[in-house]
C-alpha cells in the first residue's frame, strides 16, 4: 500500500466509497444524490483541500482530505480494506502534512470512528445536537502534534 497525492482521475473511485459507506451505514441518511456526492468531490474537495488516497493493487483503498486549517473534512476507507490499518495509514499521513493542530468530527453514531480516533491521541473538544446537513449529533476531536499517539 502507498499513500500518494490524489489525482483528479481518483475522484470518481472516491466518491464511489463514500457512497457505499453512505449506503451500508444504516443511520446515515443519504442527503445528496450518489452523482451529487462525485460532483462535490470533483468540484470541491479535489479543488480545495489536499487529498491522499492509500493504493493497493491499482484501487484506491482509501482517501482523506485535509482543509488548509488542518481539519479533516473526509476519510473513508473502502469496505474491502478496513480494519488494515489503512485509515491509520492515512491519518497518520494528515497528521505529518499539518502544520499544527489536527481537527475533525464524526457523528455521535459512528462509535468505531470514535474509538479510531482516540486510539490515535485526538480528544474531544465539542459536540453539537446535528446542526449539520444530516441532521445528527457530531463530536468535533482534536489532535496535537507532540501529545500522546496512542490512548492507554
Amino acid at each position: 500500500m502507498i499513500i500518494r497525492a490524489a489525482k483528479l482521475r481518483d475522484m470518481s473511485e472516491c466518491a464511489e466509497i463514500v457512497n457505499a459507506w453512505i449506503d451500508a451505514t444504516k443511520w446515515m441518511p443519504r442527503v445528496h444524490p450518489k452523482g451529487d456526492v462525485a460532483e462535490f468531490y470533483r468540484d470541491t474537495v479535489f479543488s480545495r483541500f489536499q487529498v491522499f488516497v492509500a493504493e493497493n493493487d491499482n484501487h484506491i483503498a482509501g482517501m482523506i482530505a485535509l482543509s488548509p486549517d488542518n481539519t479533516v473534512s473526509a476519510l473513508y476507507v473502502h469496505g474491502d480494506h478496513r480494519h488494515r490499518g489503512v485509515g491509520k495509514a492515512l491519518l497518520d499521513h494528515a497528521k505529518h502534512e499539518a502544520d499544527g493542530p489536527v481537527e475533525l468530527w464524526t457523528f455521535v453514531a459512528n462509535r468505531d470512528a470514535q474509538a479510531f480516533y482516540k486510539r490515535e491521541g485526538f480528544k474531544e473538544i465539542g459536540r453539537t445536537d446535528g446542526d449539520n446537513e444530516e441532521k445528527l449529533p457530531d463530536i468535533l476531536y482534536r489532535w496535537q502534534p507532540g501529545s500522546a499517539e496512542v490512548e492507554p
